[in-house]
């Protein structure tokens, strides 16, 4: 089946017909990109542990003027770790509950990252994804609650929309995923114990990395890694659900279909990038269903083309791209979209 879609004008973008429901857009995927291979899964989890321990070994031998690549070939590693990670908290990576739950925090640990507050947070972004004030990944202010922030935050909220996009997931990583108070029941109770997990791992492994490395050893060795791992998390994030032309609908004329399919965008990376990555910008079929493992997403992806390409967002990485949206796309109207920060100064 292929979609029933109306053309939009030129200067608006593309939109789903309201009678298209995500059941239609599933229909056209083949069955088999929903399989989870563990081969596949557990060839990547040993070799991006490989891939590590090179990166940390070349860091701990390398002269000072090599270090920016091995940091930069480190922090997207641990990026991948991050992805199979993502898989397992989606319950991709395996049939067994109790495999992606370790595997997530295991991935997630040298980010100090808690899984579980993490999984919660992100499956919420899913499910609510581009509706605006709702969603809690990039969701932007409205003129008028910009105008309404102290000046400290709309400081650090112009910065991360602005040039200091790159530091924004950090910023979300802190606030979002280690206050189990936010979370209520069984959840809390996961979500302590992923913070906990990571706050003794830190509380141990840091000092442990001082004591023997001194200070320097752990800015080489953690920090900085640390630090492109946010620079790859703020960008994939950033693009794959802002540009002028995407869509925010306020929660009473959201749908879902236009959302995931209409809201998500293709963007295409250096080879090395998305290897390392698992294909983590292959982002519209994992927006059309989170069961897909990252190995499948290509074959999705093109399937998707197939039958709703007409509709479908793509981008190629570039600084270009990063200063249009970090340009212009500040504040929403939920009637003219994006709007610069000076338009929403002015009201």
């Amino acid at each position: 089946m292929t979609g029933v879609l109306t053309k939009p004008e030129a200067s608006k973008p593309p939109t789903l017909d309201a009678d298209v429901r995500m059941k239609d857009i599933l229909k056209t995927l083949p069955r088999d990109v929903f399989k989870k291979r563990p081969t596949r899964a557990w060839t990547a989890f040993f070799a991006d542990i490989a891939l590590a321990a090179i990166g940390y070994i070349g860091i701990a031998i390398s002269p000072w003027y090599l270090l920016p690549f091995l940091w930069v070939f480190q922090g997207t590693v641990l990026t991948g770790w991050f992805v199979l990670g993502h898989d397992a908290g989606h319950r991709s990576f395996s049939n067994r509950k109790w495999v992606n739950d370790l595997v997530g925090h295991i991935m997630f640990l040298p980010l100090i990252y808690p899984f579980h507050g993490w999984r919660i947070q992100h499956n919420y972004h899913h499910k609510h994804t581009n509706k605006l004030e709702v969603d809690n990944a990039w969701d932007p202010y409205r003129p008028e609650v910009y105008r309404n922030l102290s000046a400290i935050e709309r400081g650090i909220y112009t910065a991360v929309r602005g040039r200091f996009w790159w530091v924004g997931s950090i910023g979300h990583w802190l606030v979002q995923h280690f206050n189990w108070n936010l979370f209520s029941g069984k959840q809390r109770e996961q979500v302590r114990f992923s913070a906990l997990f990571v706050i003794v791992a830190a509380c141990v492994g840091f000092p442990l990395l001082i004591a023997t490395t001194g200070i320097w050893g752990f800015v080489k060795f953690w920090l900085m890694p640390w630090m492109v791992y946010h620079f790859w998390m703020s960008t994939f994030t950033l693009v794959h659900h802002t540009l002028p032309e995407i869509q925010f609908q306020p929660a009473e004329e959201w749908n879902e279909a236009r959302a995931q399919l209409c809201g998500t965008v293709h963007c295409s990376y250096p080879a090395w990038v998305e290897v390392l990555c698992h294909d983590i910008n292959v982002h519209l079929p994992h927006h059309i269903s989170t069961a897909i493992p990252w190995y499948n997403l290509r074959r999705a992806h093109r399937a998707l083309k197939e039958h709703w390409g007409t509709y479908t967002i793509e981008k190629t990485f570039s600084w270009s791209l990063i200063k249009e949206i970090t340009d212009r796309c500040h504040l929403y109207d939920a009637h003219r979209g994006y709007r610069s920060f000076n338009e929403g100064r002015n009201g």
